[in-house]
């Protein structure tokens, strides 16, 4: 291979890798700013749309835009992302109130739609079958470095320059990625116009749309048998109801049947969906139990998950370069594994747990999730033609964020649930008159935790320990349904040919 190719190469990369990172970076860097932009822009009652806009606006959209990739080409829609996310980014930057910065994340979000699951698809097109393992590899990492340096990145620029620059920040970024892809990227798969499934991609969109307001508001601003959370889901199950019916009948359906009737497939995107609401809780309430039980620094959860973080980088590059010499389900049905005794060990941690211990469970856990992130996305794609990957690559992603905001939804009822009943059982009266202490988001500041009583605080603390513990227990649901989804993947595994692709061979040229 000449240098000038391994070079172009190189660049496609480079700009691929940035622009999924600003992409998948772009939730927890805003989180750590939360509180600070609340208090420069108001509407404290109003902030859950800030991360709610962007995650509808992106789940929406990545099935959508996989469908157009593959009908009009890679390249137009990776470029219409990153510029629909830097327009989003920098109206971001200008905001003056919470419901202008909500509408503008959901610009930020449809971008983000774009972005993720068309830079998987595209490694797959320029890579040769024994290359797709080791780059998967490296793609699959950025999530976890996003979820490592995000909080770390939102405190610091929050804390020594300004939180509009969290936005800010993702111009050069993404700029550089643009013009990187522009001018090495030369597609040369060819893509017949086709007539755009409009109904079905509107009835989607409305279906999405639907469940994710219902999950962010219920329980929250509104009552779970409240008439509008009741209303919200009985539109999401019409809408998608009548969205099936309009897929069986389109030309070029969204969404194709004729891809989950492919064993392979169906079993990989089964496991996306249950390793997001698995891997969303150990997320989620690691740090609370670490903040709010063991009294850790809650600066950012950023060091907290450390170890739970490197070791699913590590297993993420671990799972693409077996993917060359494996089947799909051995490696799978390991990781599911792993990440079934991680979590049951993570549903015996109390008070006493040391933090070494915690942190050996956290790398446990951190190591079955991570082979997640780059294998089912090749073997979600493995056998498929050139015309269903964008398809195939957007529903994988789709469903793990469709998993996480279920899973965290759930799980976090039981938790909180679980966490009033033994209050009121620790506490007594004095339980059930502690609305405030029932948050255990409450227990997270240092200065709140001096104000309490030590006899008190240990019996909070020991009533928050149970709660986290049953939610990884429940937790342990979806890992199991994962590992039966695993195993089900049959023999599939990467296919080689005899040269690189047409694909590879232009893109390089």
């Amino acid at each position: 291979m000449a240098a000038v190719k391994k070079n172009r190469l190189g660049f496609i990369v480079a700009g691929l890798l940035l622009g999924i990172l600003i992409s998948a970076i772009d939730n927890t860097i805003v989180a750590t700013a939360m509180g600070t932009m609340i208090g420069d822009l108001g509407g404290l009652d109003q902030f859950v749309w800030v991360t709610s806009a962007y995650m509808v606006a992106e789940m929406a959209g990545m099935p959508i835009f996989g469908k157009l990739s593959d009908m009009y080409g890679r390249k137009r829609f990776f470029i219409f992302g990153i510029v629909i996310f830097l327009i989003g980014s920098m109206l971001c930057g200008t905001a003056h109130s919470i419901t202008e910065l909500s509408i503008y994340r959901a610009i930020q979000g449809i971008g983000g739609g774009a972005l993720i699951p068309i830079t998987f698809t595209i490694i797959f097109d320029i890579f040769p079958p024994e290359q797709r393992g080791k780059m998967s590899g490296m793609f699959g990492a950025v999530f976890g470095i996003a979820n490592l340096f995000g909080p770390l990145m939102g405190a610091y620029i929050t804390d020594y320059w300004h939180w509009r620059w969290i936005f800010y920040i993702n111009v050069p970024l993404g700029l550089i990625a643009f013009f990187l892809v522009v001018f090495f990227y030369r597609e040369s798969h060819e893509h017949s116009r086709q007539k755009i499934d409009v109904w079905g991609a509107a009835t989607l969109v409305g279906s999405v749309v639907s469940l994710m307001f219902a999950l962010e508001l219920g329980g929250s601003k509104y009552a779970w048998d409240s008439f509008a959370i009741i209303g919200l889901f009985a539109a999401f199950a019409v809408l998608f109801i009548v969205f099936l019916l309009i897929e069986r009948k389109a030309a070029e359906p969204i969404i194709s049947y004729d891809m989950f009737r492919k064993r392979l497939f169906a079993a990989s995107s089964a496991a996306a969906l249950f390793y997001g609401a698995a891997f969303i809780t150990a997320a989620v309430y690691i740090p609370i139990f670490v903040q709010g039980v063991m009294g850790g620094s809650a600066t950012n959860s950023g060091l907290i998950l450390l170890p739970l973080t490197l070791s699913s980088v590590v297993a993420s590059q671990v799972g693409g370069m077996l993917s060359v010499k494996m089947t799909f389900r051995r490696i799978m049905v390991f990781s599911a594994v792993v990440f079934l005794l991680g979590m049951y060990l993570l549903a015996t941690i109390t008070p006493d747990t040391s933090r070494t211990l915690l942190t050996l469970y956290m790398i446990i856990t951190g190591f079955g999730i991570g082979f997640s992130f780059s294998v089912l996305s090749m073997s979600a794609i493995q056998g498929m033609e050139a015309r269903q990957r964008g398809s195939a690559n957007s529903t994988i992603s789709f469903l793990r964020s469709l998993g996480m905001t279920i899973g965290i939804t759930i799980f976090g009822i039981i938790q909180r649930n679980d966490f009033k009943s033994q209050l009121a059982e620790k506490l007594g009266d004095a339980g059930k008159a502690m609305p405030a202490s029932a948050d255990p988001q409450h227990l997270l500041s240092p200065e709140t935790r001096a104000l309490i009583p030590q006899p008190v605080m240990e019996k909070i603390s020991a009533a928050l320990s149970l709660s986290v513990d049953h939610a990884f227990l429940w937790a342990l649901l979806p890992v199991f349904f994962a590992l039966v989804s695993v195993s089900m993947m049959g023999a599939g595994r990467m296919q080689f040919a005899k040269g690189p692709s047409p694909a590879s061979s232009k893109s390089k040229a």
